[in-house]
């Protein structure tokens, strides 16, 4: 966390104890004392880092399959941890090309064909968000520089935009609001929750008369209410609980779009999943945001990305993906040094494979960490009628997470190049 850390405070011996106080409760016997002896529980945690106009193909996948290859130039950033990561070959959603596809990045499902699902296009984060429930202060924290991705999406559809700002994120992590102002909230989400119920009991008077595809609009409406009761029920849960104290100082809200932002959001999301705040988190890097801070790049990100396999931006755009995963190399040390590395599941990757060709097909796919055996570079079959859906991949996460459930987006079954046991 480099310069962000308060004078004073040891960062390894935050990091190594904040979340403590957050599992164990206190008690007016001595068994807090006996509690705090025994091995906590380890919980599972998942965070998703999406690209919107990926990874130059050339320089991202290794040559060869295995634990042996050679390290591409994108990967040699992330050398050190090669033994921690799954890099995956030829897998993706077999959805059309094009920016609008990215959206199926953690879903499996276009937007645009998403009314043909029950789940409509729900992204992975939310499903295990599901599982989480209240155990958390946050369900799932959506982060992102910009506008983001269109990269995390409920259930009934609707897509989740990402805290843009480190401020914000901060406060809502760190910063207790007066008991004034919660009691506020408070009467706000009950008189909100009163609203739903009025709303609820006259829609299913109505339901009788309704014919199939009003009854199916209903229902879809009555799981939108009822999606929102439970985000409101939480949000009471938690309203008065204490929140933990960072180790760092606060962050001053400024209005930037820069690619240098992401090494502090990478320290605000280990520090959100290190103190339990959320067990699911999401990173978004958007179509187009600032990248000529970075030595030697003149273009912005996504003028890079329309390389056309140019000698000179090829040489920029490797600048700046070798950036994008120097942060993802630090992020990696710090999940480690704060010894939640091995329960959290870090996926990185992108629903578009080149942003030069709009090109949707064997996506950028990257999997680290979660104590799993990985297996280096995992090449999966290449002919069409042998492919292997991504859904199948990110149904084996959910499993892994605990979610019990036998399908996810367009999956055929679960993934079986990696041992999610």
């Amino acid at each position: 966390m480099g310069n962000l850390t308060s004078p004073g405070i040891d960062r390894r011996r935050f990091l190594q104890g904040a979340g403590l106080s957050l599992t164990l409760p206190f008690l007016e016997s001595g068994a807090s004392k006996a509690m705090a002896a025994v091995e906590p529980i380890r919980n599972k945690r998942i965070l998703a880092i999406g690209n919107h106009l990926g990874f130059y193909p050339g320089a991202f996948f290794p040559k060869e399959k295995g634990t042996d290859y050679v390290s591409s130039p994108t990967l040699k950033n992330i050398e050190k941890h090669r033994k921690d990561y799954t890099i995956f070959s030829h897998l993706d959603h077999d959805s059309g090309g094009g920016h609008g596809g990215v959206n199926a990045f953690l879903t499996g499902v276009r937007k645009q064909e998403s009314n043909g699902f029950p789940e409509k296009n729900v992204s992975l984060d939310q499903i295990a968000a599901e599982h989480v429930g209240s155990a958390s202060r946050f369900p799932s924290i959506t982060a992102g520089i910009g506008e983001g991705t269109d990269m995390c999406w409920t259930r009934t559809g609707v897509r989740i935009p990402p805290v843009n700002s480190p401020a914000r994120l901060f406060e809502a992590l760190f910063v207790q609001a007066p008991k004034s102002e919660r009691q506020v909230e408070g009467e706000r989400l009950t008189h909100r929750g009163s609203v739903l119920d009025a709303l609820r009991e006259s829609a299913k008077s109505l339901h009788g008369d309704l014919n199939a595809a009003d009854r199916d609009k209903l229902d879809q409406y009555l799981t939108s209410v009822r999606e929102v009761e439970r985000r409101l029920q939480m949000s009471k849960e938690w309203l008065d609980r204490p929140k933990p104290e960072p180790g760092i100082k606060p962050i001053a809200d400024e209005d930037r779009m820069h690619i240098e932002e992401m090494p502090l959001f990478f320290d605000l999301l280990t520090l959100a999943l290190r103190t339990d705040s959320t067990r699911v988190a999401t990173f978004e890097i958007p179509l187009g945001f600032s990248t000529t801070d970075l030595d030697g790049v003149s273009y912005g990100y996504h003028g890079l990305s329309h390389h056309s396999k140019g000698e000179g931006k090829l040489t920029e755009l490797q600048v700046a993906e070798d950036y994008i995963f120097g942060q993802v190399n630090r992020l990696f040390d710090s999940l480690k040094e704060a010894k939640i590395f091995d329960d959290t599941l870090v996926i990185v990757g992108s629903g578009m494979s080149d942003g030069s060709k709009h090109s949707n097909k064997d996506l950028p796919i990257l999997m680290a960490a979660g104590g799993l055996k990985h297996q280096g570079h995992v090449v999966s079959p290449e002919e069409r009628n042998k492919r292997v859906p991504l859904s199948n991949l990110w149904l084996s996460a959910l499993q892994w997470f605990g979610v019990e459930r036998d399908g996810f987006g367009k999956s055929t079954g679960t993934f079986s190049g990696l041992d999610f046991s």
